[in-house]
């Protein structure tokens, strides 16, 4: 038993942590509950200690006397990777209004300690999905990631355009849900079996037949929602651009994430140590991949709401890392696969740490219509802001180029990471459409930074906003944008910015980052073993 608490002491923590938040949030004191983000800020600071030192929790390969758990190295790479994340999300949101407890994004009101709360839960959600060898434990650690950002949609916006996103989000996530949960049904009535490890020796002893066919189909189609790809996409432009900016960017990384780490699972599950999946889906995640960023990018493009064209990138982000899954199911190679697995392992890192200082910058930046937005949203509210307040434009170029994919960032190096697989294993096409649409991205992210710079006059149908570069350089627009309250929000974007050019620009970062990221590329204690080629079911023996 004190193995078992050892092995989960980082999700015992968060879940602790965020019950005594909940208790706190009730309060009727307004310095109780002010006090809430600086315990969610110190856990998570603890958490990430925990995995860098690995002294209180050490190991990878335990599994528990009932198989429902196995903490692998992948286990402690996911804790890592998105506790840091985490911690600057919470930074993100952090309340700067001492009477209201939130920020020129964000209105708390007297629910900051239920904010915080859910993320916690959150974040403890995509730790167990990272950990689960039960698909009981996993569909319940799925929902604990998901549900909480429900709650926070609604509590951090109290306006009508939230409230509406809210209640799309939910029925739509219910949705997902059910399709995924069926799918998981199937796995088990085909296996018999609720562990995963067990499901995969039942795979590996039979073959796929039609029921498993399903069964992989409806998982598949049941995570998609989770990382927003095509088809099951249509919620994230009026659910982003209904939140409040912070928790856009949560958003857009722990669902993402947690679908991502659950879907390479349940991969591994079908095709073993060999990942030997069927062709079928093997051709199903590259036509997934191909169509979800182009449609992502497209759409993104002709988008006038900055927050909605991030949402369609989010959408198209999900594209490049199913081009890394892509290459993973269709290489006959261990070592190409195990490329495959690390860039789309370092891509979930690298897309979390620049993403922040994107939101961030939104959520510093005033609306220039008060009556339609809390923050930045538009083009026109960032038109002459680079040059107004250089620091967050720049960390905004910095955010922007690095998810463009442009040299001396992180994000080049992880599209980098993910092209390499797939021209190895024989998916040329595919690293021509992602090498094509990042250059379609571009057209959307290089015109942000160019807004921010080198616009003072920007007119558009809907509005007609005029800067000169006489009220760029006063004071009368706005007052100050970083008063005592909005210093975290600031903090979280120069980490950002600093991480991201550090991690794509001082080699030797990259490649810790690259390493921790192929360490985890075992998903279980056997060394991964040359690869064989998929075998078709036995129906007569199944039968």
């Amino acid at each position: 038993m004190l193995d078992l608490i050892q092995a989960i002491l980082p999700e015992i923590l968060l879940l602790l942590t965020g019950s005594a938040l909940l208790l706190m949030g009730a309060s009727v004191k307004a310095s109780t509950r002010l006090v809430t983000p600086f315990i969610a800020l110190a856990v998570m600071a603890v958490v990430i200690g925990m995995q860098l030192t690995r002294v209180i929790s050490p190991g990878a390969n335990f599994q528990d006397a009932w198989g429902t758990l196995h903490i692998t190295e992948l286990t402690q790479y996911v804790r890592l990777v998105v506790a840091c994340v985490a911690f600057g999300l919470i930074l993100l949101c952090w309340p700067g209004d001492r009477s209201e407890a939130g920020t020129g994004a964000t209105s708390f009101g007297h629910e900051t300690g239920e904010f915080f709360a859910m993320m916690l839960f959150s974040v403890a959600g995509v730790f167990l999905v990272a950990g689960a060898n039960d698909i009981i434990l996993l569909f319940l650690a799925i929902e604990l990631a998901s549900i909480p950002t429900y709650v926070m949609i609604s509590i951090s916006r109290p306006i009508q355009v939230a409230q509406e996103a809210t209640v799309k989000y939910f029925f739509l996530g219910a949705m997902a849900a059910a399709i995924l949960l069926f799918g998981l049904s199937y796995l088990y009535g085909t296996s018999g079996s609720l562990r995963l490890d067990e499901i995969q020796a039942s795979f590996a002893a039979g073959g796929v037949g039609p029921w498993e066919m399903l069964a992989l189909v409806m998982v598949i189609m049941g995570l998609s929602f989770k990382i927003a790809a095509v088809p099951l996409h249509f919620y994230v432009g009026d659910v982003y651009q209904g939140a409040a900016t912070p928790m856009t960017a949560v958003l857009s990384f722990i669902p993402k994430t947690t679908g991502m780490i659950a879907l390479v699972k349940i991969l591994y599950v079908a095709g073993g140590v060999n990942w030997a999946v069927p062709p079928e889906i093997a051709h199903l995640i590259a036509i997934l991949a191909v169509v979800t960023m182009t449609v992502g990018n497209v759409l993104g493009l002709i988008q006038s709401n900055v927050k909605r064209v991030f949402a369609y990138s989010s959408v198209a982000h999900t594209g490049y890392m199913l081009v890394g899954v892509a290459a993973l199911v269709s290489a006959n190679d261990a070592t190409v696969q195990m490329q495959a697995l690390r860039g789309v392992l370092f891509y979930v890192a690298a897309y979390g740490v620049m993403n922040v200082a994107a939101f961030g910058v939104l959520t510093l930046l005033p609306s220039k219509t008060p009556k339609a937005a809390t923050s930045a949203e538009t083009y026109t509210d960032l038109a002459g802001m680079g040059r107004r307040h250089v620091f967050l434009g720049l960390a905004m170029a910095v955010g922007c180029l690095s998810l463009t994919g442009i040299p001396l960032t992180v994000g080049f190096f992880g599209k980098l990471f993910l092209l390499q697989p797939a021209l190895h294993a024989g998916l040329e096409w595919l690293a021509i459409a992602t090498v094509i649409n990042a250059a379609i991205s571009a057209g959307y992210y290089l015109r942000i930074v160019v807004v921010m710079f080198m616009k003072t006059e920007l007119k558009t149908e809907a509005f007609d906003v005029t800067s000169t570069p006489a009220e760029l350089e006063s004071d009368t627009m706005s007052p100050s944008l970083l008063p005592a309250g909005r210093r975290p929000v600031a903090l979280a974007v120069a980490l950002s910015a600093i991480s991201t050019l550090a991690l794509g620009a001082v080699f030797p970062l990259t490649n810790h980052l690259a390493a921790r990221a192929t360490g985890a590329t075992l998903l279980d204690s056997a060394p991964n073993t040359a690869p064989t080629e998929y075998k078709s079911p036995d129906l007569a023996s199944k039968q």
